[in-house]
């Protein structure tokens, strides 16, 4: 697996910027819109569950299971920029992901942080 595949993140010319920090150096919060998220529950098929158990057994990476939690986490950060990006803000701060269990089977991933719209100081 080459690095494009499990990375995730923005490119260069985002036009809703996110930062899992509380502010940015070179801009102001002209306006604190509110929390956004963005939420998304895969499950996982049979085929990768036998072999993640395999795997388990001689120990390593299990690599079908982390392409699919890359995706799933840029899926559900593809969402909360396009909430983001609906109530008018181009930054999200205070960006975090939350991962848990979805009843035995999936795993819901939750991607969250605070809309604001920030200007340039």
């Amino acid at each position: 697996m080459g690095i494009e595949e499990y990375g995730g993140g923005q490119g260069p010319q985002a036009d809703v910027l996110v930062v899992t920090t509380n502010d940015i150096p070179g801009y102001r919060v002209e306006q604190v819109i509110g929390e956004v998220f963005g939420l998304t529950v895969r499950s996982r098929h049979l085929g990768s569950q036998i072999g993640a158990g395999l795997k388990s057994m001689v120990g390593g990476e299990l690599k079908g299971l982390t392409k699919t939690l890359v995706q799933t986490r840029n899926q559900a950060m593809e969402r909360l920029i396009e909430q983001a990006r609906a109530r008018g803000a181009n930054g999200v701060l205070a960006f975090r992901f939350d991962v848990t269990e979805a009843a035995d089977v999936g795993t819901e991933v939750c991607a969250y942080g605070t809309a604001v719209v920030l200007a340039r100081e």
